[in-house]
């Protein structure tokens, strides 16, 4: 295997990961306003996520740094064709930090319900143009022969890539529904499980279609695999779900998404970024990447670095793994 195919599944690697942990997190921002009842449950759910959400996040700037070093074509493309879809994620996440930390700086309730808005919608938004975004890429831009991409923002909104934002923000908030099930306590537990079960069946709805799509106009055998893992996946989800297992739903709805994200690299390979226009003019893991001696360095860093920030990272969920309650929540925090 060449080391630009290294790097390849290195990249989709760093993306699985990104979606696994800020998937979750994307939900649980969602879910402060379809499962709290009130301003004490949407601190509970916000406490969830508060020691790990920017952690989460460092996948997105290796996803992206590796790509810059790795594949500067695909880079430089991806990033000039899709600079408003990947502008407004960049400011969803931006504010989205900011609410975070300061919802809580002020005692004012319109204060505090602002930024309450605000991570709702900086969750939502995000999850659904990560799917539009990928659907696109899968399914192939208008890039021209000199690499360049010469579509418009109306281009991007097509049915398969909505389709596919739909799939990520039911799959994350069900991530999500499960991941606040296995980290709360008391009623607020309870009715997250019941969410669940219908984002569950939601999610099932809306991902088997796009999965059966991709397969039909991109997949291999090895695909096919993936989807199949996929789908199972995602059924014992649910069914782990009922059964009140919700340390199990959350590793096979983490699977759901590790597979499905599979699935599309393997339908995307050997391109990194597959041209409507003629096939001769789509960048590839070749055509993309960068020279055998940038490679060799990257390889040699990513081997040092990745193992320290896994264990650092997984140290952090170690650390905060105990369930919370409203019970927990302090007046003062409100």
């Amino acid at each position: 295997m060449e080391l630009h195919d290294v790097w390849f599944v290195l990249i989709a690697v760093l993306w699985t990961g990104y979606f696994f942990l800020e998937g979750f997190d994307f939900g649980i921002g969602v879910l402060t306003k379809l499962l709290a009842r009130d301003r004490t449950e949407k601190r509970v759910l916000i406490n969830t996520i508060g020691p790990v959400w920017d952690g989460n996040e460092v996948w997105l700037l290796s996803a992206g740094g590796a790509t810059f070093a790795a594949f500067p074509e695909w880079y430089a493309t991806l990033f000039s064709g899709f600079y408003l879809p990947l502008l407004l994620i960049l400011v969803c996440l931006i504010v989205r930090g900011v609410a975070f930390e300061y919802r809580a700086k002020r005692p004012e309730e319109q204060w505090q319900r602002n930024w309450e808005n605000a991570i709702f919608w900086t969750s939502l938004l995000p999850a659904f143009l990560w799917g539009v975004a990928f659907g696109n890429i899968v399914r192939g831009v208008k890039i021209d022969q000199d690499f360049e991409y010469v579509g418009n923002l109306w281009d991007l909104l097509n049915p398969y890539a909505i389709l596919g934002g739909l799939v990520t923000l039911s799959l994350f908030t069900f991530h999500g529904a499960v991941f606040a099930a296995l980290k709360t306590l008391g009623d607020i537990r309870e009715r997250a499980r019941k969410l669940a079960l219908g984002l569950g069946l939601v999610t099932a709805v809306l991902a088997l279609p796009f999965l059966l799509w991709t397969q039909a106009d991109n997949g291999d055998g090895k695909s096919l695999v993936a989807l199949v893992v996929a789908v199972v996946a995602l059924v014992a989800a649910i069914g782990a779900n009922q059964m009140g297992r919700e340390g199990w739903a959350f590793a096979l709805s983490g699977l759901t998404i590790i597979a499905a994200v599979a699935m599309l690299f393997l339908s995307l390979f050997p391109n990194v970024m597959p041209s409507s226009l003629n096939d001769e003019w789509s960048l590839t893991v070749t055509n993309a990447s960068s020279s055998p001696y940038t490679l060799k360095i990257m390889t040699w860093c990513a081997v040092i670095a990745t193992p320290v920030v896994m264990l650092y990272q997984g140290w952090t969920y170690w650390v905060f793994r105990k369930r919370i309650g409203t019970q927990h929540i302090a007046e003062a925090a409100h």
